[in-house]
């Protein structure tokens, strides 16, 4: 997908861009308080109720959402492919979230806080440190 400024140049100076604020029907920050840089997003099955809700009002973007995510994605990653800022990412998202057709949920920890995994990560970084 272009970003939104792509092709302009500063000759097209008096031509009208469309600002990102549009795109969210003037909304500039999410509802949601759940979405983080690292939370994870995925399209809700097709074939689910859930997917079958009407796509009216939806702006292409949320369109290319989907798309994307049809594998796991983190919402930083979603703004980067769409080169939008996260904010207007995370308005967008947190859209498809609440209509049901997309799933959010927390990354999963790579260890509990504890485990002896954890101590010998944490004995790695400080040994490594130690050596500069």
């Amino acid at each position: 997908m272009r970003h939104w400024t792509e092709g302009f140049d500063d000759d097209d100076a008096d031509e009208q861009l469309v600002r990102p604020y549009t795109i969210t029907s003037g909304r500039t920050a999410p509802e949601r308080a759940d979405l983080t840089l690292i939370t994870l997003v995925t399209t809700v099955p097709e074939g689910t109720a859930q997917a079958a809700l009407a796509v009216r009002g939806m702006q292409p973007e949320h369109r290319t959402i989907l798309a994307l995510c049809r594998d796991s994605k983190a919402v930083v990653e979603v703004a980067a492919e769409l080169g939008l800022p996260v904010s207007l990412t995370k308005i967008l998202i947190g859209d498809l979230v609440d209509s049901g057709q997309m799933w959010a949920r927390a990354p999963r920890p790579l260890a509990q806080p504890g485990d002896v995994s954890d101590m010998t990560i944490l004995e790695a970084v400080r040994n490594g440190l130690r050596k500069l």
